[in-house]
């Protein structure tokens, strides 16, 4: 499936879109950690939660589990808040 890349984490893909495989959004983030490592640790914490600046649409709806069922055809962005002042 393809997997849109926020830019602040480009420098781990070096692509906007990248492919990866899994049948649930932890499987799809473990199966880009083991091709860009540290993508994972970037975007779920210590915890297995979801870092609270991350979001995650799977078909261009939000998702907020990790657990989230995938299909093949299934397409998933994330989307890093920006935050500052």
């Amino acid at each position: 499936m393809k997997v849109l890349i926020p830019t602040p984490l480009l420098s781990y893909t070096g692509q906007r879109e990248v492919d990866a495989h899994g049948a649930s959004l932890a499987e799809v983030l473990a199966d880009l950690d083991r091709r860009y490592p540290g993508l994972r640790f970037r975007i779920v914490d210590e915890q297995d939660r979801l870092r609270g600046q991350m979001r995650f649409f799977v078909n261009g709806e939000q998702c907020f589990d990790l657990a989230q069922p995938l299909a093949r055809g299934d397409s998933v962005q994330i989307v890093q808040a920006l935050s500052g002042g």
